[in-house]
């Protein structure tokens, strides 16, 4: 986490926040099989991201603001939850946690770890929480969907690691974000 938040940290975590925008409502408004159940959406990567990049509390910031702003600009068949936005938040606190003080050594397991983790915990269990009182027990359907969803986004994140350039941007931000 860094010791100060400075120009670097503040423009990164905002570009990531938008992105994050920008993909949720993609997703929701053409990925959505179900009036917001069954939908494939990828918003968390950015999220997992902040966390990986600048630990839990730039990971939780981002994971807020890219939650209440996608609300407010989406189509959405129901307003602001808070507990949804609670789970957003913790996922990126979790994966700021698994890939600062969790899983030392730089890697493909920082990726992997943070976005399972982050996932279960914030999107399967705490999400799914807060979409309950919308969904009833259908709402059990975020697991498939959601292992599905973590599996694309831990290949992704691994595909892009293992790109020189992005990997060198990643230790540059590992280094720079302690």
């Amino acid at each position: 986490m860094p010791k100060k938040i400075n120009i670097r940290v503040l423009t990164t975590a905002a570009m990531l926040t938008a992105m994050s925008i920008i993909i949720g409502i993609f997703c929701k408004t053409y990925m959505d099989f179900g009036r917001g159940l069954f939908r494939i959406t990828f918003e968390n990567m950015p999220i997992i991201l902040s966390g990986i990049f600048f630990g839990p509390l730039v990971g939780g910031i981002v994971g807020a603001a890219s939650d209440l702003i996608s609300y407010l600009l989406s189509t959405q068949v129901y307003g602001i939850n808070i507990v949804v936005t609670v789970g957003a938040v913790t996922v990126g606190v979790i994966s700021g946690v698994v890939s600062h003080y969790v899983v030392k050594k730089n890697g493909y397991m920082k990726f992997v770890l943070s976005c399972v983790i982050s996932h279960i915990i914030g999107s399967m269990i705490i999400k799914s929480i807060g979409l309950y009182q919308f969904y009833g027990v259908a709402v059990m359907w975020r697991i498939p969907t959601y292992t599905l969803i973590i599996a694309i986004e831990s290949t992704v994140l691994c595909f892009l690691y293992k790109n020189k350039n992005f990997k060198r941007l990643i230790e540059d931000m590992w280094s720079f974000g302690r």
